[in-house]
């Protein structure tokens, strides 16, 4: 067995997410496992070197976590410039993040980033055309794909449960406190338009690729975004203008005729089984999936409900289902796509999950946004490099 050290430039580790699901969850549960064995006689051995602009975070981490402190650094370009520094993940802030793309492509880096890839589709576009004529490989995270519920889902669509899908509705969200009285619970750029917060931003590009990965692509979106909290606090505690949508209500039609309904919102409270669930309904049977459960109603057992107001409800719906047993063990979804990339990289196993892939969810935010603007519903072109 021969062992491959893979240098990963890690920019945005301090971060949330960028700490939490992809350095420990991911490259450091790798590196617990022993690596990543490729099936060939090599295990590829991530060496994560820690990239952002606060020094002594990053210092603090690798110490944490007994990484090697000469691995952190505040230079992208010294990074980038080292010839054993093999891929580029990119976990920042959206607005910071094309110009880093570039930089590390240039560079001759592969290419693993968070979404959205760019603020707008043309810088998008541009990352994708730049990545593919430079011939490095290229990935975006497109976590929800690998959640448990959604990969039983997946088995249900394969397996033609459904019959023909109808639609899908979705709804995603919790209360983020203002940060006056309770601290938020989710960084103070998020609500503010001119730092690139915003929720259509942050989740139109997941919902695409759930849509059109699982039910079909995204022919048109129609959407209402809102503002329903105008000021909050921020980490300093002092007040702050709200200038980004914390709410958005999308329609969106896919190819095959499915019609697919999503709230997301910051302002709403909980009242469902998980922080996000799917109910898809379809000539045959009908699904509820969240982040890791999903529960089935087929059509030989639907009830027949009768609608009288002068009465109680006599059945409790939510017994008629039955559960979607796990049938294997479900890896954490970061990992797991991670694994993936780094395959594709190394093995030259297929990947699609790339930056064209990417910007199809920048685009969808970008018109969901238009849409709402401007009132009405917009088509949703095939992006093509």
């Amino acid at each position: 067995m021969t062992r491959k050290t893979v240098r990963i430039a890690m920019n945005g580790v301090t971060g949330r997410m960028g700490y939490r699901q992809h350095l420990v969850r991911s490259i450091l549960a790798l590196r617990e496992q022993g690596g990543l064995d490729l099936g060939d006689g090599t295990v590829l051995w991530p060496e994560p070197v820690l990239l952002g602009r606060r020094e002594h975070a990053l210092k603090a981490l690798a110490e944490q976590h007994g990484l090697d402190p000469r691995n952190v650094s505040t230079d992208l370009d010294a990074v980038l410039a080292d010839p054993t520094v093999e891929i580029y993940f990119d976990a920042q802030v959206t607005s910071a993040r094309e110009e880093a793309i570039r930089k590390a492509v240039a560079a001759g880096k592969h290419i693993y980033t968070e979404k959205p890839t760019a603020t707008g589709l043309d810088g998008a576009l541009e990352l994708a055309r730049l990545a593919t004529a430079a011939g490095v490989k290229h990935g975006v995270v497109q976590d929800k794909l690998f959640l448990p519920g959604l990969l039983k889902l997946k088995r249900l669509i394969d397996g033609g449960f459904f019959g023909r899908i109808l639609s899908v509705r979705g709804e995603f969200g919790y209360w983020v406190f203002e940060g006056d009285w309770q601290a938020a619970q989710r960084p103070s750029w998020n609500y503010r338009a001119e730092d690139g917060g915003g929720i259509v931003v942050d989740m139109f590009p997941h919902w695409e690729y759930v849509l059109h990965e699982l039910f079909g692509r995204v022919k048109s979106v129609q959407a209402l975004t809102a503002t329903h909290i105008p000021q909050r606090w921020d980490e300093q505690d002092k007040p702050y203008d709200a200038t980004a949508d914390d709410a958005a209500y999308g329609v969106f039609e896919l190819e095959g005729g499915a019609i697919a309904q999503i709230n997301s919102s910051w302002t709403v409270r909980v009242n469902r089984d998980e922080l996000v669930e799917f109910q898809v309904d379809g000539t045959e049977g009908s699904a509820v999936a969240g982040l890791r459960n999903c529960r089935v109603q087929h059509r030989s057992a639907t009830p027949k409900p009768v609608w009288n107001p002068d009465i109680p409800a006599t059945e409790v719906f939510r017994d008629q289902w039955q559960e979607v047993p796990d049938n294997g063990e479900f890896d954490n979804g970061f990992k797991a796509q991670w694994e993936l990339f780094l395959k594709h990289v190394y093995a030259d196993a297929p990947y699609h999950w790339d930056l064209l892939a990417g910007a199809r969810g920048v685009q969808l935010a970008e018109l969901g946004l238009k849409s709402s603007a401007e009132g009405r519903r917009l088509e949703v072109p095939e992006v093509t490099l």
